[in-house]
């Protein structure tokens, strides 16, 4: 996990317009960190009894979005309904 101060260097790249390419490579960066923290949190919820749906409200998409996005990369040995209780 990228420390504090690494973290607010890559946001601030990512937002300085001066160079480009390196401020898409910390776009990218940023990206991938969210994508990690995403699934972390989709996790949790799901290990704390949320629902598809109560997942999908707390991110501000759909229940079949975040379904078809993590039921399969979510740790197998979480349990969770086949059929989704809103």
């Amino acid at each position: 996990m990228l420390l504090d101060m690494e973290a607010r260097e890559i946001i601030d790249t990512a937002g300085d317009v001066s160079d480009p390419r390196v401020g898409l490579r910390a776009v990218a960066s940023l990206r991938v960190l969210t994508e990690s923290l995403e699934l972390r949190q989709v996790e949790a919820a799901l290990r704390a009894g949320l629902s598809w749906q109560d997942v999908a409200d707390g991110l501000n998409v759909t229940r079949q979005a975040v379904h078809r996005k993590y039921s399969k990369r979510i740790d197998p040995s979480i349990p969770v309904s086949r059929r989704n209780r809103s």
